[in-house]
C-alpha cells in the first residue's frame, strides 16, 4: 500500500525559515563584502581580492590564537564530558531528590555569560577574592592577572563550573530513558557495574553524548564573554582566543577587511570541525 506524504506542514514553518534566512544572509553578505575590499571610511571601498585571506592564513597571530582555541576546547571536552557522565550516574532516578538535583544542575546554566565572568573575576582576585586569597594564604602563588598558568586554570575551571551541568542534564535524560528491564536482566546475569555501564548505559547515551560534544565544542570554540570579562585576553595574549582576537582586530584596530576574512575562516573552521565530529560519532549508527 502506497503511503501519501503530506508536505503542507512546510507552509507553517516557512515564515520562520524566511526570517532566519533573512537575518543570517544579510550580515553574512556584509562580511563577505568587507573581506574582499578595503575601506577608509566615508563608505568608500577599494578592491583587494583575496589579500586579506592570505594575510590571515599566513599570520603568526592567527596561528597562535587558533592553537590557544584548540587547546582550550580540547581541555574543556576532555574534562566536562567524563565529569558530566560521572555526575549523571550518581544522581537519583526516583524520589523527591530528583527535582532538587535537576534544579541545582540547571542553576549555573541560568546565569548570563557576562555575570559568570564577573563573578569569577571577583572570586579569583588574589587580594580580595575568596579563591585567590585562600590559595595565597595556603602558600600557593596564585595571581591570574599576572601568571599565564593561573589565568588558564581559572578560565578552564570557570567554564567547567558553568557548562558541565549541560552535559549532566543530557546524560541524565539518556539514562532515564533506559527501561528497568535492562537492569533486571543484568542483575540476573550477575553483570558488574562496569559491564552495566559499558553495554547498557553507554550505548543508550550515545546520541545525547553526540549532542553534548557538538554543543560543547561549538560553545567553547566560540567563547568570548566569559574569558574577556575574566582576563581581558591576558595576561599578555595568554587567553586571547580566536573570538577575542577577532574583536580586537575589528573594533580595536578597525581593520575591517582582515577581520571580515578572519571571521569567514573562523566560521568555516567551526563548520568543518563540527561536520567531522558528527560524521565520526555517527558513522557506526544503523539507520
Amino acid at each position: 500500500m502506497n503511503k501519501t506524504i503530506n508536505q503542507k506542514a512546510w507552509w507553517l514553518i516557512l515564515p520562520v525559515l524566511v526570517l532566519v534566512a533573512f537575518n543570517a544572509f544579510i550580515p553574512l553578505m556584509t562580511v563577505v563584502n568587507y573581506s574582499f575590499q578595503e575601506t577608509f571610511g566615508n563608505n568608500q571601498f577599494f578592491w583587494e581580492g583575496t589579500t586579506w585571506f592570505e594575510q590571515v592564513l599566513n599570520s603568526d597571530r592567527f596561528h597562535a590564537a587558533f592553537l590557544r582555541q584548540m587547546l582550550f576546547t580540547a581541555m574543556i571536552i576532555v574534562i566536562e564530558v567524563p565529569l558530566g557522565i560521572a555526575v549523571a550516574l550518581t544522581m537519583p532516578k526516583k524520589g523527591p531528590w530528583v527535582s532538587v538535583c535537576l534544579v541545582l544542575m540547571a542553576l549555573p546554566l541560568l546565569i548570563p555569560w557576562n555575570v559568570v565572568g564577573a563573578m569569577w573575576n571577583i572570586f579569583a582576585l588574589p587580594d580580595i577574592g575568596l579563591l585567590g586569597y585562600t590559595l595565597n594564604s595556603m602558600g600557593i602563588d596564585y595571581n591570574f592577572t599576572q601568571q599565564p598558568v593561573s589565568a588558564w586554570i581559572t578560565t578552564v575551571v570557570m567554564d567547567v563550573w558553568h557548562w558541565t551541568s549541560l552535559v549532566v542534564l543530557l546524560c541524565y535524560a539518556g539514562l532515564s530513558s533506559i527501561p528497568d528491564a535492562y537492569y533486571q536482566a543484568a542483575s540476573i546475569d550477575g553483570a558488574s557495574k562496569w559491564a552495566v555501564f559499558r553495554y547498557i548505559q553507554l550505548p543508550k547515551m550515545n546520541r545525547v553524548l553526540t549532542i553534548a560534544v557538538l554543543l560543547r565544542f561549538m560553545d567553547s570554540f566560540m567563547i568570548y564573554t566569559e574569558p574577556f570579562v575574566l582576563t581581558g585576553g591576558g595576561p599578555g595574549n595568554t587567553t586571547t582566543f580566536l573570538s577575542i582576537d577577532l574583536v580586537k582586530m575589528a573594533l580595536g584596530q578597525f581593520d575591517l577587511g582582515p577581520a571580515a576574512a578572519m571571521s569567514l575562516i573562523y566560521f568555516l573552521v567551526v563548520l568543518l570541525i563540527c561536520w567531522t565530529f558528527y560524521t565520526i560519532m555517527t558513522r557506526d549508527e544503523v539507520n
